[in-house]
Parts: structure tokens; C-alpha cells; sequence
């Protein structure tokens, strides 16, 4: 027997088939155009979520670091009332008595610049090293300079015992950074010798090591944390959180603006001020031979 011949579709046939299958394809494509566009849709929200989440905690994080800070409050331990804190040798620094300070006690500054600045505490003392006093912003490219140049010479002048050296970290800086990053700074080095003295020069060198440029963030409050953590000293967490020698740093701000300090770094060499054009460790010692040979 011969195979039954299939009829074969008519053009008519033929054509309503393509029409099918082509209208299969378009909603084939137009479901999988669908969740494309609600896939999209859905980062997009997600995005935008996770965005806002973002400057949500920038805001929080600002608004903290930024919020205003009591005018009165406690000296940390081993830095005087006027918000220094003085290094001798090695790793030693002066011990001082707890105290409290108070913004309102300070002066008004005069406003002008004064033709000799004479700073609280910075007086030649006899039968005792020279004394080298320091201002000075953790956000400043000039005092990082100085401090570096100087660093290794003045060192090894503190572990000799010629001189005592007393660096006061103020806030002058802090419109230089969106987050008063001065004073933060100022504040989590007060933290570190509060209760780690023996790491004080580790943690001190190290902020002008990773000194932020002007004009951002500055380092956050938990980097500044790790930091210390990272030369060794005790936990300063609580001690930045609550920004608890903040005050201190705003009293020593306004002091140091009130003796006439107008920049830094602003240097004294047994009270007299350095003009900041002669190379200082030759002036420093300069001021050692004059001392060595009046008593």
C-alpha cells in the first residue's frame, strides 16, 4: 500500500499560523520586557534606599561631630590647664593633678596682632631644661612639616634632658575640615595620655604621619580609635564618644588666641616666640648654650 498523502496547509492556513506564532512571540517579548523593567525598577528603589541609608548616617555622623561642645570640663591626666602636654625623656611627660577648665574664663581676644605674644606657662625657668613650647593644628601642612624636619633633633635633645618640649594641640583648623577634624584630633590624643602617657609620642607622630588634606572629613572618630590601638595605648572608644577633653581643647583654642597666637605652628623658646625663618633646632640650641653658660 502506497503512504496516505497529508493535505497540505492552505495559504490561508499558513498564514494564520505565522500570525500566531508571531503574536506569541511579541507577548513572549513583552513579559520578559516586563519583569526586565520591574527587575530595574526594583534595584533602582533598592538603590535609592540603600543611598539615602548612606547620607543618612554622613548627616547622623555630622551632626555629631559637629554638635556644640560644653564650655566647661576636665583636664586629661599628665597635660596642664593650659592644654599642653610637656615630653622629657623617652617616653616621659609631666604629671599634673586633675583639674577643671572654663571657656568663660578666658579673655576676650584683642584682636589685633601683638607686636611680642607672650604665652601662659612659657617663662624660662632657672636650673631646669629650656623650655620649648609648641602650638599646634593636626591638620596643618606647616606644623607637619616643622614637626618632621625637627623631629629626630628634638628627640634627641629631650632624651639628653636639655629640653623639655611641650606640645598644645589647638582647634584654629577646624572650619579647614567639615567634621572640626582639629579638635577631634586634639581631643583623641588628650584620650591617649589620659591613660596611656607611654604611647602619647606614638599617637602624636602618627596623626601628623596620616594627616588628612584640609578641606574634607578629616580621619572619623573610629579610624582615630583604631589608631590608637594601633601604637598600643588603652581603649579611648568611650573617651571620643562622649568627646570628654573636648572642652579643654576649646579652652586651650581660646587661650592661645587670647595670648595673641594668630596661626601655627607658633613656637616659644623659653618664652620667646620663634620667627619661624631660622632653622629652629640651631635656635633651640642656641638658647641651651646661652642657658649652660649663665648659671
Amino acid at each position: 500500500m502506497s503512504p496516505v498523502n497529508k493535505s497540505r496547509p492552505t495559504k490561508a492556513e499558513r498564514t494564520a499560523q505565522a500570525r500566531e506564532k508571531a503574536r506569541a512571540i511579541r507577548e513572549a517579548q513583552i513579559k520578559k520586557d516586563t519583569r526586565k523593567k520591574l527587575l530595574v525598577g526594583w534595584g533602582i528603589v533598592a538603590a535609592a534606599v540603600a543611598i539615602i541609608t548612606v547620607i543618612a548616617l554622613v548627616v547622623t555622623s555630622s551632626i555629631q561631630q559637629n554638635a556644640p561642645i560644653a564650655d566647661q570640663g576636665p583636664t586629661p591626666a599628665n597635660a596642664n590647664l593650659h592644654g599642653g602636654v610637656t615630653l622629657l625623656a623617652k617616653t616621659e611627660v609631666v604629671k599634673s593633678e586633675p583639674a577643671t577648665v572654663n571657656v568663660t574664663d578666658v579673655p576676650a581676644s584683642a584682636g589685633t596682632k601683638a607686636a611680642t605674644v607672650t604665652v601662659p606657662g612659657g617663662e624660662a625657668e632657672a636650673g631646669k631644661p629650656v623650655k620649648v613650647i609648641a602650638y599646634i593644628d593636626f591638620i596643618c601642612p606647616a606644623c607637619k612639616q616643622i614637626e618632621t624636619a625637627n623631629r629626630e633633633s628634638l628627640t634627641n635633645l629631650r632624651n639628653e634632658g636639655r629640653i623639655s618640649l611641650e606640645f598644645r594641640p589647638v582647634g584654629f583648623l577646624d572650619q579647614r575640615s567639615t567634621t572640626n577634624y582639629s579638635s577631634r584630633a586634639a581631643n583623641a590624643a588628650a584620650c591617649v595620655v589620659n591613660s596611656s602617657p607611654e604611647k602619647y609620642v606614638d599617637f602624636f607622630n602618627l596623626l601628623f604621619e596620616r594627616q588628612p588634606a584640609e578641606g574634607g572629613s578629616g580621619i572619623p572618630d573610629k579610624d582615630l580609635k583604631a589608631m590608637a590601638k594601633e601604637v598600643g595605648a588603652a581603649n579611648i572608644d568611650s573617651c571620643v564618644d562622649s568627646k570628654q577633653f573636648r572642652p579643654w581643647v576649646k579652652h586651650s583654642t581660646r587661650a592661645g588666641a587670647a595670648a595673641g597666637i594668630t596661626s601655627t605652628p607658633a613656637v616659644f623658646i623659653e618664652g620667646k616666640q620663634w620667627n619661624g625663618r631660622t632653622n629652629l633646632t640651631t635656635d633651640i640650641q642656641t638658647a641651651i648654650d646661652a642657658k649652660k653658660k649663665a648659671s
